[in-house]
């Protein structure tokens, strides 16, 4: 059997493993490309989620919409006028003693909901930037490299940047416990407000 051709590798549609995600036609390949991996891992981080966790969320989404909205404004009132038209039983007269246990238990329940949805949607968002942060970690290191690799190929043919104190600097790697430290030191020099603990 024939090794697969250069071209089928270069498929958008090239199977994984096949090393399609490292060589994108265009600038447009690439970022669809990161865009897809970033879908997936949220798609996999949300099916990962416990029935009770899908139920929250279910529940705290359609609480957000103007549906739920509509829906409440539309029994109260007909409740109300149930309950206060003359001439008809008023099972929950004025002022309405059923009514406010019952949205005062639904408000129990939603602030539940709505809360395990946000704990949820922080974890992602935590995921999402310490992804993020290795990223960046990896790009400093891979630039650190490159300038070193830069100043070596400069050397070599006899270019000189010796007016530039700042190039050592950036050659050498970056510290992030050291620059936590510095921001924590910067923003206590300015009284400036730390960022608060989770």
């Amino acid at each position: 059997m024939s090794p697969p051709s250069r071209h089928a590798a270069n498929r958008p549609d090239a199977r994984p493993g096949s090393d399609h995600y490292h060589l994108p036609r265009g600038a447009e390949d690439l970022t669809e490309q990161n865009v897809r991996a970033i879908v997936e891992l949220e798609r996999t981080a949300r099916a990962s989620r416990s029935p009770a966790q899908r139920v929250a969320a279910a529940v705290a989404s359609f609480c957000g919409t103007m549906h739920f909205a509509w829906l409440h404004a539309v029994g109260f009132a007909a409740w109300i006028v149930f309950n206060t038209w003359p001439g008809w039983s008023h099972p929950d007269p004025y002022p309405f003693t059923f009514l406010t246990m019952v949205v005062s238990l639904e408000a129990i329940f939603l602030s539940t909901f709505v809360l395990i949805s946000q704990n949820e949607e922080a974890h992602l968002a935590e995921r999402r930037n310490t992804l993020d942060l290795q990223i960046n970690l990896l790009a400093e290191q891979e630039n650190t490299k490159m300038l070193r690799m830069l100043d070596r190929i400069a050397a070599k043919v006899g270019v000189t940047f010796d007016d530039d104190p700042s190039l050592a600097a950036l050659e050498r790697a970056t510290r992030p416990d050291r620059l936590a430290e510095q921001i924590d030191r910067i923003q206590n020099d300015e009284g400036l407000e730390p960022a608060s603990p989770r």
